[in-house]
């Protein structure tokens, strides 16, 4: 990381005996106009001083709301992934490095600039559960499938300068960030001498990095195309944000968590709408949350939209920094800086001056749960069951009864009791259940219960109630039902720990909550099968429910055979594991009976706020914090073992089926190709609204039926370690057979919505419907650009670079939509794909595409920052034309850069090898600032 500050805006602070430099805010900004800004603005501008002084004027400007809307070409000081991103990005590195080479320049050059730090937690899944070994035995499965990705990445740490790893089966990225990683202020060493404080300013992979802001760190998620850009010293430039104040009054009442805050906040900001916004909390109800509940609620961000939620450092941070084990040193710094700077918020102060401001009475916000199918469709207890039923399709019912709908499923006949009951299911699983005393599995069966996710296992509060309610329900003999799959996957040992020190550990388990790992887990997707009874079901059209205390719910996204997901928090995890059903208002119906026969309610098994902080207080300790840092870089036993190749350049085995030297990197011209205008371009889909990263590119498992599927049991894999997508994505031929295979996609081009669930495509002579995967290649073999269509919101979900890798690869040259989603914009621009917007009012639900028209774009040929208008021609088959007006948002000077030269990748290669990848102006497309 490079740092610039201007002389003049340097001061001096003592910490103990060692003197310091800082940039001082007051001599950047001034104080009165300091006192004004929120605290997230001052840190970007500290950014800006330090590290880019050159555009300090115009963010000044902006900031003072006296200037036009700018770039900020933000420096992270570092970056964090975890191994679904970071591998693609290392196999990357090691691309680029060949490339290099090949280009004649030193590939011990290609390395990261900026300190790296891997986290490995989205590879292990839940095989294993209710059993006191599941954690072991799925981190040896773990270990077993992901040998050689580890081993490769154990070459990677032996190879690359700057970068670390977080091994297997220590704890999720984020929560890692806020335990061990995020040092809030650092110190630098000044190029003319000296140790200069600044800000902990980062980035990361993945979309949830938000979550480290709950304690003052500014950053938030970036696409790994643009994680690599950082990595090589390149800025991560973003569009001055507005910042949207929230204000919070009151607390929240009691029984209400910080779960429950967080989906109303996603329900609130969705509707008020902050895509590109910063979000930042004041009022005298931020005092009232803890450091727990504020990484649950920065942590959901993206559900929100935002690019940061942010709270301000004050005097509960600073308990967390001491609480977690810094030392006392660290701390006399991070105060003595951040005091000296006003960053350090007190309820005192002035409230700061916000764009714009949302009013939140903490005391409005109740219990809850949001589903069937997104993060923000908050439901009070009482309105969970209905919002199922409203919203999933179930199939033949015939009537429905007291107890909830039951389906008549393929190959059954319906039955109804003589009070006219609901049909009854002919099968094993209800067969088994009605032996068990428990009566059968009905649609709305919740098979899925999962304490799972770092935005909420990082929070001992959320965490510490579901494991007293735990512990009264298995007192009083309840158990789950048998067709409910539980599992407990926290993000980090610590939480282990003080379970297990307090007994709730063993009360969990009991119910089934076993520890299954520390990684990400059914939240990500990682859930692995059903109940065997269940899975057969499932197959069958049976339509069941995940309950998780996670973050996203999107249909299939936690099971492919789950369609409808409700978060809620721990405790609520745990309640609806008993009652077994969605069908229910959990709040006011009975969920169980105990021993005696009693009816068992919520209400009942729910611990006061009191019994919470109790337990809190005593066995959530700082020598657990601290023991835990020390080897969350050590690994297990497994790790210990595997042996890693050495040297510059990766030897490639052209066997591996994990591995594969990346195709777009085998033949990088030493100059930048021309570009210009797209002509005779054809539309290979045309999709519909909140199109999700997982619609484009799947995480989940491999079927051994698809293409990607087919594609390995030909090199010999074994069908049951296919594997996830997210554990191939170091492999191109896998990750392009499996784009667009989602069961939930659906092209609306005329005569393709028919011929089958997920991705298909017409073919290019317009004769056949196939895969789109094998609809594309003939149209690249015959140099045919390719263009897909969607709705709003396209790219919403993950920051995953492989749904705008896929696409690439795919052919497609253009992206054309009503919206698109923050980082997966940024990630196709990282790819070379130009992201189009129709036109504001399109009625993009009247376009009617065959998929045999000619698409023309003008407008291509000379781009500049700022909305570029663009020509959309198109041409049916008999040579009728029309006409649309788009725009190209280009929001700086790199992404003319990137798009000119088809992509981060060839630009970082011929940047490094010296042939010119950094001066614009060459080539086809050029770049001005407007």
């Amino acid at each position: 990381m490079d740092i610039k500050p201007l002389p003049q805006h340097l001061s001096s602070v003592t910490v103990g005996a060692r003197p310091y430099q800082y940039v001082d805010l007051l001599k950047v900004v001034g104080a009165e106009r300091l006192a004004r800004l929120p605290f997230s603005l001052r840190l970007l501008i500290e950014n800006v001083a330090r590290c880019a002084p050159q555009a300090l004027d115009s963010v000044l400007a902006r900031a003072a709301g006296q200037g036009p809307d700018c770039e900020v070409p933000f420096y992270p000081n570092r970056l964090m992934m975890h191994d679904t991103t970071c591998l693609p990005a290392l196999v990357d590195f090691a691309g680029m490095r060949d490339a290099v080479h090949a280009l004649g320049g030193d590939p011990a050059r290609v390395n990261p600039v900026i300190p790296a730090v891997l986290a490995i937690d989205h590879s292990v899944i839940v095989e294993e559960y209710a059993r006191p070994d599941a954690l072991q035995r799925n981190l040896d499965i773990d270990f077993r499938r992901n040998g050689e990705r580890y081993r490769y990445i154990r070459w990677a740490q032996n190879s690359l300068d700057n970068f670390k790893v977080i091994p297997p089966g220590t704890g999720i990225i984020h929560q890692m960030n806020m335990e061990v990683v995020a040092q809030v202020v650092c110190e630098t060493a000044m190029p003319g001498g000296g140790m200069l404080l600044h800000p902990d300013d980062m980035v990361a992979t993945d979309s949830h990095t938000p979550m480290i802001n709950a304690i003052g760190v500014l950053a938030w998620g970036v696409g790994g195309l643009e994680g690599q850009a950082a990595l090589v010293g390149e800025p991560v430039p973003i569009p001055f944000p507005r910042v949207l104040g929230v204000r919070l009054s009151n607390r929240l009442p009691a029984g209400a968590t910080a779960t429950d805050l967080a989906l109303r906040l996603a329900e609130l900001l969705r509707a008020r709408g902050v895509v590109g916004k910063f979000v930042e909390f004041y009022g005298p109800g931020v005092s009232t949350l803890g450091w727990g509940a504020r990484g649950t609620v920065s942590n959901m961000a993206p559900e929100y939209g935002a690019t940061v939620v942010f709270f301000p450092y004050d005097d509960e941070t600073q308990r967390y920094l001491r609480l977690s084990g810094r030392s006392g040193e660290h701390l006399e710094r991070v105060g003595s800086y951040l005091r000296a700077q006003r960053l350090w918020r007190r309820d005192d102060m002035p409230e700061p001056h916000f764009d714009e401001v949302l009013e939140l009475d903490l005391a409005s916000v109740e219990p809850s749960v949001a589903g069937p199918f997104q993060p923000h469709q908050r439901r009070s207890l009482a309105q969970a069951r209905r919002s199922f039923f409203d919203q999933v399709p179930i199939g033949h019912v015939r009537e429905e009864g007291a107890a909830g709908r039951r389906p008549v499923l393929p190959g059954e006949q319906a039955t109804t009791g003589a009070a006219g009951g609901a049909a009854t299911i002919e099968a094993a699983a209800g067969a088994d259940a009605a032996a068990a005393g428990v009566g059968s599995p009905r649609e709305g069966a919740v098979v899925i219960a999962a304490i799972t996710s770092c935005t909420n296992t990082a929070n001992p509060d959320v965490m510490i109630q579901a494991g007293l309610l735990a512990r009264k329900a298995r007192g009083l003999g309840l158990r789950p039902k048998p067709w409910v799959k539980t599992s407990l996957s926290p993000g980090s040992q610590v939480v282990a720990d003080y379970l297990r020190a307090s007994g709730l550990l063993d009360d969990l388990a009991a119910l089934g909550f076993d520890l299954t790992g520390f990684g990400c887990m059914t939240c990500i997707g990682n859930s692995g099968r059903l109940e065997p009874h269940m899975e057969s079901l499932a197959d069958r059209g049976f339509k069941g429910v995940a309950v998780l205390s996670g973050n996203r719910n999107f249909a299939g996204r936690v099971n492919p055979k789950v369609p409808a997901g409700y978060l809620a928090s721990p405790a609520l995890v745990v309640a609806y594991a008993l009652a077994g059903t969605i069908d229910i208002d959990i709040g006011a119906e009975p969920i169980g009976r105990d021993a005696a026969g009693h009816e068992v309610f919520l209400r009942d098994l729910m611990p006061s706020d009191a019994e919470v902080r109790e337990l809190a207080s005593h066995w959530v300790r700082t020598e657990d914090f601290r023991a835990r840092a020390r080897s969350a870089w050590d690994g297990t036993p497994q790790w210990a073992r595997l042996e890693a190749p050495h040297g510059t350049l990766y030897a490639w085995d052209p066997r591996s089926t994990y591995l594969r030297r990346p195709g777009y990197l085998e033949s990088v011209p030493a100059q930048a190709p021309l570009r210009g205008a797209i002509k005779g371009a054809r539309v290979l889909m045309q999709l519909g609204d909140n199109v999700t990263t997982d619609h484009i590119s799947p995480a989940g498992a491999i079927p051994a039926s698809s293409l990607a599927g087919q594609w390995l049991l030909q090199r010999g894999e074994r069908s049951e370690d296919l594997n996830q997508y997210s554990t191939r994505r170091s492999n191109h031929e896998v990750m392009l057979r499996g784009a667009y295979t989602n069961v939930a996609v659906r092209n609306l081009i005329e005569g393709v919505q028919q011929a089958g669930s997920g991705g298909h495509a017409w073919n290019v002579e317009h004769t056949e419907v196939l895969p789109v995967y094998e609809a594309s290649r003939p149209y690249i073999e015959r140099g045919i650009d390719l263009v897909i269509m969607s709705g709003i919101n396209y790219g919403a979900g993950s920051s995953r670079d492989w749904a705008a890798k896929a696409q690439a690869l795919l052919g497609v040259k253009a992206v054309v939509a009503l919206s698109f989603e923050r980082i997966h914009r940024s990630n196709l621009i990282g790819m070379g794909v130009y992201p189009l917007e129709f036109p504001a009012g399109f009625d993009y639900g009247a376009l009617r595409l065959r998929g045999d028209e000619e698409l023309d774009f003008d407008g291509l040929e000379h781009i500049a920052v700022g909305a570029n208008a663009v020509t959309l021609r198109i041409r049916d088959a008999q040579g009728r034309g029309t006409e649309l007006g788009l725009t190209l948002r280009i929001d700086s000077q790199q992404e003319i850069l990137y798009l000119r030269h088809g992509g981060v990748l060839p630009f970082v290669v011929r940047k490094m090898a010296g042939t010119g990848g950094a001066q614009a102006g060459d080539g086809g497309l050029q770049g001005t600032a407007r």
